[in-house]
């Protein structure tokens, strides 16, 4: 059969199981991607772009793996002979008796028993979106124990409605076999990260830190464990780990710190050092400084020759203390720009590969197409700590407003990207993807242009096998399979 035979039969598969909305029915394409290391392969990519900032931007665009192909059921355009599987929607029954909340957003992947894939989603539901929560009635249902709420409302408050789910996944039979709230109370739980002995953390992104009155404060990380059987968890503020406008986080297995991403226009880039290994619930909170040059501003707003890095310079880096992390405030980053520390312009994903952590800052650079860092802690092969712009984006607006990031097993670095960017021709989102070399392709693509929807939670499976992705406000839960090259 030729290759648009094959195609032809996928998309009349995700017709067919787009309009038949059960909670476990796979539906569509399917595609594969794999989680491996890339670091070394990168080591000279903000050169390598910087090398061509000045030529065409096809010098720096590839097609690995063709052109998009159209799917027919307006979800998701993936290169020919890959597909993907809806394994989750908002809205429908989950195995508690309540219905998938909606605003999907970061997420994380665990190995379960049997082959089966713990999935851990967040969802960014704010206060004033009891539409998309798990409580559209704005109060808790009677069969839920409001105690492991953080915040379940009272005295004339209703209850936050933020949170995750959690999904066991077949992949066998590409079948979602149960669904279960696993974190409630909370304030629009954006992103997070992995942590390695099987939990995720999950982080409170508020709008209105400085001037809530509610009862509980928010903006804090909570650990939602990855398993099947807990069903809801006590809600418990990771306090220590600071208050503020999080995103993500990124685990350090060199010395068990945490990094923590901060989205604001004016943000830092955080550490938490925790007094006991893998407990996050005591330690010291730190804030990122360049070596000899206090209060950097690494955002590039300036005139190039005031700015403090360039694609591809890399500088010494040291971390300062913070005093004060649960400040009412809302003035952490005030804090830290005091003694020294720099200036990232919105610290979205973050993510550890090997020995460098990788950074997006959506709104960074002269044209705010945002740019990705790469810190290099120190270890016994890098004993100075460093940060490189790894890469800043300039005319080309193929890549443009990174969000979440992950790797894929050959090397090749996924990003989503934040909403619709304003350069971008198209105006619609994208999964993007920068290999090895510095070259950059276009992965995926939501077909809708009207509902202002976005990529986020991109994650593979434990043995690299599918990458998961989330789109939110259409509020699908995707796994894609295929032909990844090696």
């Amino acid at each position: 059969m030729c290759r648009k035979d094959k195609f032809q039969l996928h998309t009349e598969r995700v017709v067919s199981h787009s309009t038949h909305h059960t909670d476990s029915a796979p539906t569509g394409r399917r595609t594969f991607l794999h989680q491996a290391g890339w670091t070394a392969g990168f080591l000279g990519l903000g050169r390598y772009l910087q090398a061509n900032e000045t030529s065409s931007s096809s010098k720096r665009v590839i097609q690995p793996y063709g052109p998009l192909v159209r799917d027919k059921a307006g979800l998701l355009d993936l290169p020919s002979n890959f597909t993907y599987d809806v394994i989750s929607r908002s809205g429908t029954r989950m195995a508690d008796g309540m219905k998938v909340p909606g605003k999907f957003d970061d997420m994380a992947a665990f190995p379960g028993d049997n082959g089966r894939i713990i999935l851990i989603r967040n969802h960014e539901v704010a206060l004033d979106q009891p539409n998309f929560g798990p409580f559209p009635k704005k109060e808790v249902p009677s069969h839920l124990d409001s105690d492991l709420l953080y915040d379940a409302g009272g005295n004339n408050e209703t209850p936050h409605l933020g949170g995750t789910t959690t999904i066991i996944y077949n992949p066998g039979s590409g079948k979602t076999e149960k669904e279960f709230l696993s974190l409630a109370g909370t304030d629009r739980n954006c992103s997070g990260g992995t942590m390695p002995w099987g939990s995720w953390v999950t982080c409170e992104e508020p709008e209105d830190l400085h001037k809530s009155d509610r009862t509980r404060q928010h903006g804090y990380c909570f650990e939602v464990r990855a398993d099947p059987e807990l069903g809801l968890q006590k809600a418990v503020a990771l306090k220590a780990m600071g208050r503020f406008r999080h995103e993500a986080v990124a685990y350090d297995p060199g010395d068990g710190s945490v990094y923590l991403t901060e989205d604001r226009d004016d943000g830092l880039l955080y550490r938490f050092v925790p007094d006991r290994k893998n407990d996050l619930s005591s330690g010291k909170l730190q804030a990122m400084c360049l070596k000899n040059h206090a209060a950097a501003d690494l955002r590039n707003y300036q005139p190039k020759p005031k700015r403090v890095i360039t694609e591809g310079q890399d500088k010494l880096i040291s971390w300062v203390d913070l005093e004060d992390p649960t400040s009412p405030k809302d003035d952490l980053r005030v804090q830290g720009f005091k003694k020294g520390a720099a200036k990232f312009a919105r610290g979205e994903g973050i993510f550890y590969d090997k020995g460098a952590i990788y950074l997006c800052c959506t709104n960074g650079g002269p044209t705010k197409r945002g740019q990705i860092f790469r810190i290099l802690p120190s270890s016994s092969q890098h004993p100075a700590a460093s940060v490189e712009l790894f890469l800043e984006p300039g005319k080309s607006d193929l890549l443009t407003s990174g969000d979440n990031l992950c790797v894929a097993p050959n090397g090749d670095l996924i990003i989503c990207e934040d909403l619709v960017s304003p350069f971008s021709k198209e105006q619609l989102p994208h999964l993007r993807g920068v290999t090895p070399e510095g070259q950059i392709f276009t992965f995926g693509r939501n077909p809708d242009a009207k509902n202002k929807n976005e990529f986020c939670g991109s994650i593979f499976s434990p043995d690299g096998e599918i990458l998961f992705v989330n789109i939110q406000n259409l509020d699908h839960t995707f796994a894609i399979r295929g032909p990844w090259r090696t």
